[in-house]
């Protein structure tokens, strides 16, 4: 007599259901702006330049004393930063400007001096914005471009092109506003107005201007490829890939 097990055929591996791939979750807007470390991460890149500011004023003119204290404090945001296991990206590019800045003004022994290398990087800021614009690869494409491994092939996109190059502009606008506010100041040798003019044209201009571009760059694009564009721009400020 036959073992009944042996008349069941056996499974075809073929016809069993395979496993579909697990696809990352895509992203959203608030995940776009949380990745480029939210209001915190600039909030924190203009805390130091108030406390050179407000102890530069307190104490009579005490240029190293608002030094020592503007690069106290740069310093504590990142050691704060760390220990929370809060992105250092913007901090640390902060601080280093900070210190910096700190080291040429006590070098040339003028307050006023804490201001030119964020001025002189403001320039360079506007000139390699404007050059990629005047070449007709504006740069957030360009990176754009890069990051997606896909070269130039945006620039054979409309939309994308035309997203990427008012996103640029936006930027390069930013820098010139700085540097035609901030130049007169400079060379009037207005400190306090500076000190003003550093703290509004940095933090709320630079969320005016990261608003603006955002918003640009998102209408110009058919949902499908803002979708597409935000999650890669997103993988890669949060350190890995779509």
């Amino acid at each position: 007599m036959a073992d009944p097990q042996s008349t069941v055929p056996p499974a075809d591996p073929a016809s069993s259901p395979e496993e579909e791939p697990v696809k990352p979750a895509p992203t959203t807007d608030k995940d776009f702006f949380h990745a480029l470390g939210g209001w915190g991460a600039l909030l924190d890149i203009g805390l130091p330049w108030i406390a050179f500011m407000v102890v530069y004023a307190a104490s009579d003119h005490d240029l190293k004393l608002a030094l020592i204290v503007a690069v106290a404090c740069g310093a504590a945001i990142a050691l704060l930063r760390l220990v929370r296991k809060k992105p250092l990206r913007n901090v640390i590019g902060g601080f280093i400007g900070v210190a910096f800045s700190a080291w040429v003004a006590n070098r040339s022994g003028k307050a006023e001096n804490v201001y030119l290398p964020g001025m002189i990087l403001s320039g360079v800021y506007l000139a390699i914005y404007g050059i990629s614009i005047i070449a007709k690869w504006p740069l957030f494409g360009a990176l754009y471009g890069l990051i997606t491994q896909t070269g130039g092939e945006w620039r054979k996109d409309a939309d994308m092109y035309r997203g990427f190059n008012r996103a640029t502009l936006i930027f390069a606008g930013l820098f010139a506003f700085r540097l035609v506010i901030q130049i007169p100041l400079y060379l009037t040798e207005q400190l306090n107005a500076l000190g003003i003019a550093k703290i509004g044209l940095g933090l709320p201009c630079y969320a005016l201007a990261l608003w603006l571009a955002y918003s640009v760059l998102k209408g110009s694009l058919p949902a499908d490829k803002w979708d597409e564009t935000r999650d890669h721009v997103t993988g890669l400020l949060r350190g890995g890939k779509k």
